[in-house]
């Protein structure tokens, strides 16, 4: 049952978002903080109760702990990431639930080096989201030729739009939890200052899909086909 609530969750948290926004509620920043974690509690209580086995399990840690451990690596470059990349070859190959779970850990996990706080549920669902939308498209064949060959142009491009779709929400999470008073100046500012990371985020998740999801995509799906670890819903 909360796996059919999965993109109504999703949906919620900018929904919300708007919402508190546009009311002009003072404790929004506090709100969204309860409904991102309620989302990410309900999303994780889904893949729970579909019981999956050890076997389904250990590629969605496996990759959740690579793409964690390659943010700690590259921590000196700022933005320059291979957890998008990660995330979404996860989502590509193993399924958009388990795109969404492999972003959401590598940034809790990660987080116990950088720092946990109150943009920990964020990043844990922006990321979340990167891959779980890459699940979706792979899953329609938006990165699939019809002989099996990668379709490298549309992947890269969204690779490069999840840069800044994750830029977006947490620059969202920064708007309303600290520029105060709330203007559409002020907003605008904390958009515009967060441009050139975007961009190199943009660059570093279109770089990490080149290199890494034909070769890390080719051996995930023999090891999908041999285990038969397709999602359950």
């Amino acid at each position: 049952m909360l796996a059919l609530l999965e993109v109504p969750l999703l949906v919620a948290v900018p929904l919300c978002m708007f919402g508190l926004v546009a009311a002009g509620i003072a404790q929004a920043a506090l709100i969204m903080l309860a409904v991102v974690a309620l989302v990410l509690v309900l999303f994780f209580a889904g893949f729970e109760a579909s019981r999956p086995g050890l076997r389904q399990i250990m590629p969605t840690l496996v990759l959740a702990a690579l793409a964690a451990a390659g943010r700690i690596l590259f921590a000196p470059v700022p933005d320059f990431k291979p957890t998008s990349a990660i995330a979404i070859i996860a989502g590509a190959v193993l399924g958009p639930r388990a795109g969404f779970l492999v972003g959401a850990l590598a940034a809790l996990s990660s987080n116990f080096f950088f720092g946990q706080g109150m943009w920990t549920p964020w990043q844990m669902y922006a990321w979340g989201l990167v891959g779980y939308v890459g699940g979706v498209l792979a899953a329609r064949g938006a990165f699939r030729r019809r002989d099996g060959g990668v379709r490298m142009a549309p992947l890269l491009i969204y690779g490069a739009l999840s840069a800044f779709m994750y830029g977006g929400i947490i620059n969202a999470y920064d708007i309303i939890g600290f520029i105060r008073p709330l203007t559409w100046e002020g907003a605008l500012l904390r958009i515009v200052s967060a441009v050139p990371f975007d961009i190199v985020h943009a660059i570093a998740t279109a770089v990490f899909l080149a290199a890494l999801f034909k070769p890390w995509t080719r051996r995930l799906e023999r090891v999908v086909r041999r285990y038969e670890l397709g999602e359950k819903r």
